[in-house]
């Protein structure tokens, strides 16, 4: 038995027979489970609609293999089948752009962690919570975790949209994306807690009350995962963040939807205690208008007044502090990003390795401190896997040396005779360049014939003459829609919220709670 991967009108794992079963049989299973009507439900696998044909074709002749998921929808029908043709259609094109936005993101990480020289002018990096760049595992753990937090930030923005049900189905390939990582390397952030929270915030949005056995589990691993992370009431946090209290946010919603679940469940006391913590935490997030409104006297917006004030425990003195130290943190990031795009934009120049790996600019940096002309340095460490040792070895070998400079003068006088030949008079290469040759012959002690032999076996191919960065098909579209949110995020954008929905779950729910404890003899 194959199982595949439901997801959409009934979610969860559904042995089949991909050998035996049609798509009919399929939809069939799925209308029962949903309990609706065969021809209400769409199914779409790998980006295309799964149609019934002749009634005969199998799964497993249509592409579908185990484990494979399939989002199964379900639309109402009319007379004259209207409405179920634009849902169709509307749910087929919406599910195109999920796939577009997975396939971008994995070519993102994967060009930004494989070492590619970039062809953005921007390079993705993972970052600890004070900012400092890290690595985390093996290049696949690396991988993985890069790809989660770039679709998370993605549906996190669908979130701030209300467009819960987008949300929820990137929110899932991002937790597909975390699972590919060693669990060690995961037990060490909080984002994959934070995701399982967001999960299920979008499932109480929707109010998909079908899941709540689904959002008890998630939301036990989300508590569980934030308490290793965080520490015993956040106390290893506390350190990081310099007496700081950003998780507040995260608690409250944590707690509220403890307390929603626990009433669904009939467990009435627990849901009363979940939410009057809940509230205890709402409460101590409102802001107080003499405290908002001495920092936007100080020309703070108000957005971040709030967040600030918010994030030190509504202490005024605090936030004023954290506002700077922000402002700092941001001017040192727009520099670093500057220098960034200068490095790539030489790493370009240069071109790449043999196996394709960009130039390492830090130790291009080095060998240039020890003397060595850059364009000369950058040349023997392309050609040597950025190996400093190696490359070293080249530099400091009058005869590959001296190849290595006719290599590069070689490429000088074909952009010479390149910018030259839309020109009536064009300078004649030879000019240029000829003096240098000369020196060249000097500089290898005289040994013409060892140089030109070398020169020769360059130009016809002997040794690599650096492939520059290849053509790659992009989607720019949906490269902006992934990025966007990373560039303009920090270490304390899963820890922003706004908190006023929270507000108003709290008291709807502890006013049923009443209701219910009232109509009690």
């Amino acid at each position: 038995m194959e199982k595949l991967r439901i997801g959409g009108a009934w979610s969860g794992l559904l042995e089949v027979r991909l050998d035996e079963w049609t798509v009919a049989m399929l939809r069939e299973e799925l209308a029962r489970r949903s309990d609706c009507r065969p021809d209400c439900i769409n199914l779409i696998s790998a980006g295309r609609v799964l149609k019934d044909g002749d009634g005969t074709e199998k799964l497993i002749n249509l592409g579908v293999k185990d484990n494979a998921k399939i989002l199964a929808t379900k639309v109402s029908v009319d007379l004259d089948g209207k409405p179920f043709k634009e849902k169709y259609m509307a749910e087929e094109e919406r599910f195109k752009r999920l796939s577009r936005l997975k396939a971008t993101a994995d070519s993102l990480v994967t060009r930004h962690v494989d070492g590619a020289v970039p062809i953005e002018d921007f390079n993705l990096e993972l970052e600890n919570q004070s900012g400092e760049k890290v690595s985390l595992g093996s290049p696949t753990d690396q991988r993985a975790v890069m790809m989660g937090l770039m679709l998370h930030k993605n549906a996190k923005a669908l979130i701030r949209k209300q467009k819960y049900r987008d949300a929820l189905e990137i929110l899932a390939m991002g937790e597909e994306a975390f699972s590919l990582c060693d669990q060690k390397v995961l037990e060490m952030v909080d984002n994959v807690s934070i995701l399982q929270l967001d999960t299920v915030w979008c499932y109480f949005m929707l109010r998909d009350i079908a899941r709540l056995s689904d959002a008890g589990i998630r939301l036990s691993k989300a508590r569980q995962g934030i308490e290793h992370s965080h520490g015993k009431e956040s106390s290893r946090l506390r350190i990081i963040q310099g007496g700081r209290y950003p998780e507040i946010a995260l608690h409250l919603r944590m707690e509220l939807l403890e307390g929603v679940i626990a009433y669904h469940s009939g467990q009435l006391q627990k849901s009363r205690e979940a939410l009057a913590c809940a509230q205890e935490k709402y409460l101590q997030l409102q802001i107080p208008d003499e405290a908002l409104s001495l920092l936007l006297s100080m020309g703070y917006k108000e957005h971040r007044a709030k967040r600030a004030l918010r994030i030190c425990n509504l202490d005024v003195g605090s936030a004023i502090d954290f506002l700077i130290e922000e402002k700092l943190t941001n001017a040192r990031k727009r520099e670093e990003n500057l220098q960034r795009q200068k490095e790539i934009l030489e790493q370009k120049r240069y071109g790449m390795t043999p196996l394709k790996k960009a130039l390492d600019i830090e130790k291009l940096n080095y060998l240039t401190s020890m003397g060595f002309e850059r364009d000369l340095a950058a040349e023997a460490l392309r050609r040597n896997e950025n190996d400093t040792q190696k490359a070293l070895d080249d530099l400091t070998n009058p005869t590959i040396n001296s190849s290595l400079q006719i290599y590069l003068i070689s490429k000088k006088r074909k952009r010479i005779r390149q910018a030259t030949s839309s020109v009536q008079n064009p300078v004649p290469a030879e000019s240029v360049v000829g003096s240098e040759e000369q020196a060249l012959g000097h500089q290898s002690g005289g040994n013409d014939n060892e140089v030109m032999k070398l020169a020769e076996k360059i130009e016809l191919g002997g040794i690599d003459a650096g492939p520059s960065t290849p053509s790659i098909e992009r989607d720019e579209e949906m490269e902006h829609e992934l990025t966007e949110e990373l560039q303009n995020a920090d270490s304390y954008s899963d820890y922003d919220m706004d908190v006023q929905k929270e507000g108003e779950a709290i008291a709807e729910y502890l006013a049923l709670l009443t209701a219910v404890y009232s109509s009690k003899p």
